[in-house]
């Protein structure tokens, strides 16, 4: 969704240890087949970065995750002969660990950080060891589950079972440092446009 350039895309894939491998297949499979290039092309599926700096500052991304020993399974590579240089491939990272830049920090662009876990406390433990909180998504066939590992996310909006921001009806805002106090959309968001005064009368 917008080559990673959008708040609520997930950038962190934190997956049951025991599916990981099957997931991951299946997702270069998808991914093999996305093209990358103009974007006025409809049969483009990945386009430039917005600018040169945040181009820069995603291929540093794509440097570190190598450096900090996470493994590279698919992408990777930088189309510079293609308009504007700025186009990063959807890429994967592989054994991404909670100490790594590619899990702790916002990449804003089309690179995936996979993580592993083995029972849902860690699940969940994993999850809410970030400094944001903005959107997660959580797939489970288990609603029991889904339904109480939704409340223990600490972001505004958990979908279960597919991606969603809401609509216009639901307030959508973070925790964290991915808030700011209020929400956009619903009633909430008539908050941010309210003063609020006391006035004090004393009958002496």
């Amino acid at each position: 969704m917008n080559m990673g350039e959008n708040c609520s895309c997930g950038s962190r894939l934190i997956v049951q240890s025991n599916i990981k491998d099957a997931l991951i297949q299946k997702l270069i499979e998808s991914l093999s087949s996305w093209q990358v290039g103009l974007p006025t092309d409809p049969s483009i599926r990945i386009g430039p970065m917005i600018e040169e700096a945040h181009f820069e500052k995603v291929k540093s991304y794509l440097n570190s995750g190598s450096t900090s020993g996470a493994q590279l399974v698919h992408g990777g590579r930088i189309f510079d002969k293609l308009g504007s240089g700025w186009y990063i491939e959807p890429t994967i990272f592989d054994k991404v660990t909670p100490e790594m830049s590619l899990f702790n920090e916002e990449v804003f662009g089309p690179i995936l950080a996979v993580t592993t876990f083995d029972n849902e406390e860690e699940a969940i433990e994993l999850v809410n060891n970030s400094a944001y909180g903005l959107a997660a998504s959580l797939y489970t066939q288990n609603i029991r589950r889904a339904q109480r590992v939704a409340r223990q996310i600490r972001a505004g909006t958990v979908s279960i079972n597919g991606f969603s921001e809401g609509d216009i009806t639901v307030p959508f805002g973070g925790y964290k440092e991915s808030g700011f106090g209020g929400r956009d959309k619903g009633f909430e968001a008539l908050e941010q446009y309210t003063q609020t005064k006391v006035i004090w009368y004393v009958n002496e």
